[in-house]
């Protein structure tokens, strides 16, 4: 049995052996064998930080905490935190803190289930400012955002789809087109995007026919404009060919083993002005609302669409502000890191502009960031947000565990992958429930912190009712810091009217036990 001694010996002498001859690794010339220990570590660094070294609060993009809550509330366990906050509330620049009202009209009710199944439809019509012949309102202000087949693996689009039927939201399709993935119960926001996939004839052109005709089969509700996203604005896309499988070839109307390529700029318009002749195109031929999604560099194209639609007689329907601190969407460091502006700056400029010009109510506001989490969807509610899409959210809530290999193909939970072994571990009719379970308490948190502020829905919270904290003795109002007027934040009077009966009508008020004779005699 002397082999079982040798053997590793032999293999350390082959490896040393190699190590001090290869020239590409000088640390592994200098220190053969045990170097390869300094890249084992490296490799396993991630890892090592996200489960033993890391704080609860201290990971990026997604804290521990934040990711527990997720996985908590997708399974239904107990998501709730005990023993205090172990953030540094008054040491942490931008700390978000929510002002409770002591009497508001709206009290929360006190059992501990109430709400979980909230209904928390939009606060506005959307296509009813245009008079849109297929205008509607959203059934849920919380919805899943724009992540394409391709991107993304089948069975991870099938459960987000199922998902969304479950929990009566929308699914936003990406730029990748409807999916046979994406026929299973959920309604739909087509994405159309400069490789205009689903709807281009074999040169790449857009053709409206093909749209159409995608339109009548599927249950679109709203079309949206991709001009650009959070994790690589203008860059455009690339899909290797090796990922194009023949059903995303069929999907997106390219050829199959191809590398897919999205153009950094839309062939269709090439100003603003042509941008809302288009849209209006799409809006007439198809009877659907339309806007467009775009993470917020330079203002001059928002003050020009904003002239043009206060001028003229077009307009777009809604508005989706990606902030620039990246999405699922793999790019350059430099543009992760470094182009476009984060959510918050980015969003409140561009409803400014807006508001400046008497456009904000007639405008559905859509966001995306971080906003799947309910401190940062409350503020971008404040700040006059209609609508939040979750991404990488909804993706930790059937599966992803941060791994941060979305662009490699190796995903090891299945869900950003076309791998078929690494795609068939996740089960799309499980996963569905536990996406549909986190967006429904997604909703049910919204509306218990409207409530704790006195209102009935979370669209009626206002820039003074959120302070950002900047040390331990200023807090400043959202109002102050992005320069709203009072009146800005809100949908309109008619709109707040009627969210206010439609959440009323639905909903039982909470309270305690009846008023002694004492207290209602004083009443």
């Amino acid at each position: 049995m002397k082999w079982r001694r040798v053997l590793p010996l032999a293999a350390a002498a082959g490896v040393a052996a190699h190590d001090l001859v290869q020239r590409r690794h000088a640390l592994l010339r200098n220190f053969p064998v045990i170097g390869h220990g300094r890249y084992l570590v490296e490799k396993i660094g991630p890892e090592l930080r996200q489960y033993i070294v890391a704080g609860n609060d201290e990971e990026r993009p997604f804290s521990r905490d934040q990711r527990r809550w997720v996985y908590a509330s997708a399974k239904l366990e107990n998501n709730y935190f005990g023993f205090g906050t172990d953030n540094d509330v008054e040491h942490t620049p931008g700390y978000v803190i929510v002002k409770h009202r002591t009497f508001g009209r709206a009290v929360p009710a006190s059992s501990p289930r109430a709400g979980h199944e909230a209904w928390l439809p939009c606060a506005k019509v959307l296509g009813a400012a245009r008079g849109r012949r297929r205008a509607f309102r959203p059934d849920s202000v919380v919805n899943i955002s724009g992540m394409s087949f391709g991107s993304l693996s089948g069975n991870a689009v099938a459960a987000l789809n199922k998902g969304a039927a479950l929990a009566g939201c929308m699914q936003n399709t990406g730029e990748g087109s409807v999916s046979p993935h994406h026929l299973l119960g959920g309604e739909l926001v087509w994405q159309i995007g400069t490789g205009y996939f689903g709807c281009r004839d074999e040169h790449g052109r857009f053709d409206l026919h093909r749209l159409k005709d995608v339109v009548a089969a599927a249950p679109i509700r709203a079309l949206e404009v991709k001009l650009s996203q959070g994790a690589k604005p203008s860059l455009g896309g690339l899909l290797p060919g090796v990922k194009v499988s023949p059903e995303i070839a069929s999907t997106r109307g390219v050829p199959v083993g191809r590398d897919c390529v999205s153009p950094s700029r839309h062939a269709e318009f090439t100003n603003t002005d042509e941008l809302l002749d288009w849209v209006e195109m799409l809006a007439a031929e198809t009877g659907l609302p339309v806007g467009i999604k775009s993470a917020v560099g330079d203002m001059a194209f928002w003050d020009e669409l904003t002239h043009l639609m206060a001028d003229t007689e077009r307009g777009v329907d809604f508005v989706n502000i990606d902030g620039g601190e990246g999405g699922t969407g793999a790019s350059p460091l430099v543009f992760t890191d470094s182009v476009a502006l984060p959510f918050r700056m980015g969003f409140s400029r561009v409803y400014r502009t807006f508001a400046q010009r008497g456009l904000h109510e007639q405008v559905v506001f859509a966001g995306a960031g971080k906003l799947g989490l309910p401190d940062n969807a409350v503020t971008a509610f404040a700040l006059g947000v209609d609508l939040v899409y979750v991404a990488r959210e909804a993706m930790l809530a059937i599966g992803c565990i941060q791994a941060q290999k979305c662009h490699t193909d190796t995903c090891p939970t299945g869900v950003a992958t076309q791998n078929r072994w690494l795609a068939h571990g996740l089960d799309p009719e499980l996963k569905s429930v536990r996406a549909a379970n986190y967006i429904r308490t997604l909703r049910r948190d919204l509306l218990k912190v409207a409530e704790a502020t006195g209102v009935e829905h979370p669209a009626l919270i206002g820039s003074d009712d959120v302070e950002i904290l900047t040390g331990q003795t200023v807090g400043t109002p959202l109002h102050e810091i992005y320069g709203y007027e009072p009146d800005w934040g809100y949908p309109s009077a008619a709109d707040q009217a009627a969210v206010v009966k439609l959440m009323t009508d639905t909903a039982s008020q909470g309270g305690s036990a009846q008023p002694s004779p004492t207290a209602a005699g004083k009443s």
